[in-house]
């Protein structure tokens, strides 16, 4: 079967192997490439390493605490929560 790169890089996996692959929206696949061409293959399937393990850590205090232990006092513009923009006045 043969397909066409789009102008943005994507191609089009033709609808019967898809289907044959159990291919839907948000599967994950691997391309490999290999002497004389490139290989796709369906990803891993089940949950992620990170998933499996997260929350699991426990703090003694809240984290941007212990990013400023490891790292320094951040700079006093950077410290607190991120100022919120201010909706445009209408004029």
């Amino acid at each position: 079967m043969r397909t066409t790169i789009s102008s943005k890089g994507q191609i089009t996996v033709p609808a019967a192997i898809r289907e044959r692959l159990g291919l839907v929206p948000g599967t994950s696949v691997e391309v490999e490439l290999r002497e004389g061409g490139a290989f796709l293959r369906k990803g891993a399937g089940g949950v992620h390493p990170v998933d499996r393990v997260f929350g699991r850590l426990k703090l003694a205090g809240p984290v941007d605490t212990l990013l400023d232990e490891m790292r320094g006092p951040r700079p006093r513009a950077a410290q607190g929560s991120p100022r919120r923009r201010q909706p445009a006045r209408k004029r």
